[in-house]
């Protein structure tokens, strides 16, 4: 979803990084659409669903409606898969709109399960089937890779996770703190004693999040914010734990890697198969 002039950003449609810079794309409307460019895909995006609904229409055979966390589908989806995370066990149950997807979805993907603990992952498999006891399930684990390592290993890192995911989302830690671990940092710094400006005032609205650092970019004043807070931090490298690429928004002064994460399915049901499923009783 679009953040700033919503009337200007009723339909929007994004297929390069040009496209993002273009509009002058939020770091967390890059959060959102940068990984579907990367993958090949056409996102369209904005605030009038009708609109851009009918516009992603002419454009494809098959739409995929990507509600994130924060919404259900404003249509009748013919398919609908929901993710659920064990890290966050239980939120399926009290969560709005997320007991609404559950109860709705047709296939329910238990993702993060080489990083989750078993009794959380068996507790959100209770849970769904108790809500939705027709739906399929998938049993993923979501890998996590860094890309250089070697900066990370015995040293002292400043992580910077997902913005949402730590403030209003309610996590402690994301796949860069996973990731830092794994490499063998020395020490995950606490940013806190560097934070300037609107980055100093998130903390202070989300006092319980962990010692990390939120990607806050809703404005340009956050970028900045988030800029100078990083670059000021005493720490040897930085861990990149949101799913944009930071250096196309922001002016790193130390090294810095990407933490990335993917799907892979560990049990006999695949996403690929039940879509293929999906399509031939379209077809048919």
């Amino acid at each position: 979803m679009p953040y700033g002039d919503l009337a200007k950003q009723a339909v929007q449609r994004f297929s390069s990084y040009e496209d993002l810079d273009e509009m002058d794309t939020t770091i967390e409307e890059r959060e959102e659409y940068e990984t579907h460019i990367d993958e090949g895909c056409t996102v369209f995006a904005g605030v009038d669903y009708e609109k851009i609904l009918h516009r992603a229409e002419a454009e494809a055979d098959i739409v995929v409606w990507d509600g994130g966390n924060n919404d259900f589908p404003f249509f009748k989806p013919d398919l609908s898969i929901v993710v659920a995370d064990p890290h966050r066990a239980g939120d399926g149950l009290t969560y709005y709109p997320g007991e609404i997807n559950l109860r709705m979805a047709n296939v329910v993907v238990i993702n993060k399960q080489d990083t989750a603990e078993l009794e959380n992952i068996e507790l959100v498999r209770r849970n769904i089937l108790e809500v939705n006891p027709d739906v399929r399930i998938i049993d993923s684990a979501s890998p996590i890779t860094v890309e250089h390592p070697e900066i990370i290993k015995g040293k002292r890192v400043l992580v910077v996770e997902d913005g949402p995911t730590l403030t209003h989302g309610g996590m402690k830690y994301g796949a860069g703190t996973i990731g830092a671990k794994k490499a063998g940092a020395q020490e995950i710094v606490n940013p806190r004693p560097y934070t300037v400006g609107t980055i100093t005032e998130t903390f202070e609205k989300y006092p319980d999040t962990g010692p990390l650092l939120p990607a806050m970019g809703y404005s340009p004043r956050q970028v900045s914010d988030l800029e100078e807070t990083i670059n000021s931090a005493d720490c040897d490298a930085v861990v990149i734990g949101t799913p944009i690429d930071l250096s196309r928004v922001i002016n790193i002064n130390k090294p810095a890697t990407r933490v990335h994460y993917e799907i892979k399915e560990i049990g006999e049901m695949t996403l690929e198969m039940i879509v293929r499923e999906f399509l031939e009783k379209v077809d048919a």
